[in-house]
């Protein structure tokens, strides 16, 4: 059984990856319904929080359902994320994440993020004030490293966990690497042979398949996984990748009528959540990945991002559903 604190998980535990402008709580809500075992927000700016900020206070909200769901939260002040963290915890999340993986400039340029993987005695003093300001369990999300000549994740994981932390989330790649290239896992092997490490592991990177995920998880040596970009438009991979490890064999790919019943139920939620305009604007970057492979899809996706209200969007998916009857996933 993995645990973060009191928190129990499950032998395997498969975790939704915190994405900027997807892991929302109407995206969430489908990946728990197809088998998330634990969820994170969006990352939150504390800087952001701190100021009230409209956009960073929207993104603590979380549902019951949901649960076990964490909070995650960057910046690079040690100050100012002692604030955010007590602002987060308030909100009644089951865990605090710390987010040191974030790549890009905006973030990482300014020290915060993968950023911070430039000064470790940082990283980990920053960890030790979050700790012991809040009285939830503390996770972090991090890299291997800025680049290749300065990766210490085992060093890393060892020292935040002698800070108070409860479990390590590792995507292994460097922020130099970004989201390109393959991630070495191998690193994880690493970090998991340290016989000083308690705290569960989890592999972040490349799985976007059953059969890698079983494959990795024989090789790696993992508590769990992270699964972030393959999730997107295909929230099925969750249970897919559940029912392969019981039984060495695919669920049958979702049909039209499944994916059109999900993207409408997304749809639903986005609307009621954000309000049908904004609701129906951030929905747009979805639509491809729902019905990603279908020939000759280009004029209904036009149409669906193109699309104003919520009454048009459903009629255009209506229409997906009878013009291609017939089509087999």
């Amino acid at each position: 059984m993995v645990k973060i604190g009191n928190l129990e998980l499950g032998d395997f535990p498969l975790l939704l990856a915190p994405m900027e402008d997807v892991s929302d709580p109407p995206f969430r809500a489908v990946c728990k319904e197809n088998g998330a075992d634990l969820m994170y927000t969006e990352f939150i700016s504390s800087e952001g929080l701190i100021r009230d900020a409209a956009k960073s206070v929207q993104k603590l909200d979380i549902f019951e359902y949901e649960r076990p769901i964490g909070i995650q939260i960057f910046g690079n002040e040690i100050e100012s994320m002692r604030e955010a963290a007590a602002i987060a915890e308030a909100a009644g999340p089951d865990i605090l994440d710390i987010n040191y993986g974030c790549p890009v400039n905006k973030v990482a340029c300014k020290g915060a993020g993968a950023g911070i993987l430039l000064d470790i005695d940082k990283m980990v003093s920053m960890t030790a004030e979050i700790v012991k300001s809040v009285k939830i369990p503390v996770t972090v999300k991090t890299r291997l490293g800025w680049d290749e000549n300065t990766i210490r994740i085992v060093e890393v994981a060892e020292r935040l966990q002698d800070v108070g932390i409860q479990a390590i989330s590792i995507h292994a790649r460097t922020r130099k690497q970004m989201y390109k290239g393959t991630a070495d896992w191998s690193y994880l092997n690493q970090v998991k042979a340290n016989p000083r490490l308690h705290i569960p592991v989890f592999g972040n990177g490349d799985i976007d398949s059953p059969e890698k995920a079983a494959e990795y998880r024989q090789k790696y040596d993992v508590d769990g996984m992270m699964i972030g970009r393959a999730s997107i438009g295909y929230p099925w991979i969750f249970d897919e990748i559940k029912h392969y490890f019981k039984t060495g064999e695919h669920l049958p790919a979702p049909d039209l009528d499944e994916r059109i019943a999900v993207t409408k139920k997304h749809l639903d939620f986005s609307v009621k959540w954000k309000g049908e305009k904004l609701g129906i604007l951030e929905m747009r970057r979805h639509y491809t990945n729902y019905f990603r492979g279908m020939p000759n899809f280009k004029p209904f996706r036009t149409e669906m991002v193109t699309a104003e209200s919520y009454d048009h969007v459903c009629s255009i998916l209506d229409q997906v559903g009878e013009v291609y009857a017939d089509y087999q996933f």
